[in-house]
């Protein structure tokens, strides 16, 4: 049976996926504003609720809110900037030493690949074979990195209270906030260990706490690690009980993995309905092509079939990315 009406679906249906992960991905892959509305609430509720001895309320207040400013202009800015640097800060994010050059290479490698798979190991045409190679040395690359992403971001996530703790712990017992953080650095698992070890680095090399905290949600763009930036400038301009802010930091990571969980179980049932209303088309048509091939064979093999098939396609992934966002909470 001939294979081209297949492939023109799988490809019809790939370059729809393409477009749409390129036009929704910076909504995706980035912090949103709510996330950054939410790093400046969180950083009034700091040190600016208890004026430092000899200093006045009013005095206390203005400094406050003059460094929360700066902080919203300065993560605007550096989201702008990772905007722009989108690749480079992923694979950074990722843990992945690859170079743009090396990427591309690699996009190039599974390109090649994918061809000679298709058209000599499957006998495709040269169109089918170039459109499903050019398919997959653009998305498998794609995801990979995204995988990676995801993965340490998640680990960071669930690592960084107890690192908070630490510090808070060696605050009260005396240390310095330097040596708190390279107990940390040392002591840590990953991938938070790498993270705090390159921010003692940092001002190892003469940078302030406060600078070399702000570049950390450069190297996780996190709402928690944001929170910690902003509580350490806001603490560094304006004074007050360091650990105190650390603590209550870290009550407030807490109950947002406790809200995580919380709605990740709600929304189980809903995901699983999305998943059985996405795959149910393919598994029908799946059976009725073993049952009853040539009853679903005219969709492959007529114009208005393909036409058909191609449509479909497309509400469907159009229906999945509606389903995705109605259940990825935002909080």
């Amino acid at each position: 049976m001939n294979a081209f009406p297949y492939v023109i679906f799988l490809l019809s249906a790939g370059s729809v996926g393409g477009l749409l992960l390129a036009a929704l991905y910076p909504q995706f892959g980035h912090g949103t504003p709510f996330d950054r509305k939410i790093a400046v609430i969180a950083g009034r509720s700091g040190p600016a609720a208890r004026p430092s001895d000899g200093a006045s309320a009013s005095t206390r207040k203005r400094t406050v809110e003059e460094t929360l400013l700066e902080a919203d202009e300065l993560q605007k800015a550096k989201s702008r900037k990772r905007y722009k640097a989108s690749l480079l800060m992923r694979l950074r994010q990722a843990d992945i030493a690859w170079t743009k050059n090396v990427y591309y290479l690699i996009c190039l490698a599974v390109t090649a690949t994918s061809l000679l798979i298709t058209f000599i190991a499957f006998g495709w045409g040269v169109l089918p074979a170039v459109g499903c190679s050019l398919s997959s040395g653009l998305l498998l690359p794609h995801f990979y990195v995204g995988f990676r992403h995801r993965k340490r971001l998640k680990r960071f996530r669930a690592e960084f209270p107890n690192a908070i703790d630490v510090i808070v712990r060696g605050i009260k017992s005396g240390l310095p906030v330097g040596d708190c953080l390279k107990i940390v650095a040392a002591e840590s698992q990953e991938p938070v260990k790498s993270e705090f070890k390159t921010l003692v680095e940092d001002q190892t090399l003469g940078m302030p706490l406060a600078d070399a905290v702000q570049r950390l949600p450069n190297r996780m763009p996190l709402a928690e690690a944001n929170f910690f930036a902003v509580a350490i400038l806001v603490q560094s301009r304006s004074g007050g009980n360091l650990a105190e802010i650390l603590t209550n930091l870290s009550k407030v990571l807490r109950e947002r993995k406790k809200l995580q969980a919380k709605v990740a179980a709600m929304s189980a049932e809903a995901k699983a309905s999305a998943g059985i209303i996405g795959s149910l088309p393919i598994i029908v048509t799946g059976l009725l092509y073993l049952t009853s091939p040539g009853y679903i064979t005219i969709l492959f093999t007529s114009l208005t079939g393909n036409i058909v098939l191609s449509v479909s396609g497309l509400w469907m992934l159009l229906g999945v990315v509606v389903m995705r966002q109605m259940i990825n909470f935002d909080f």
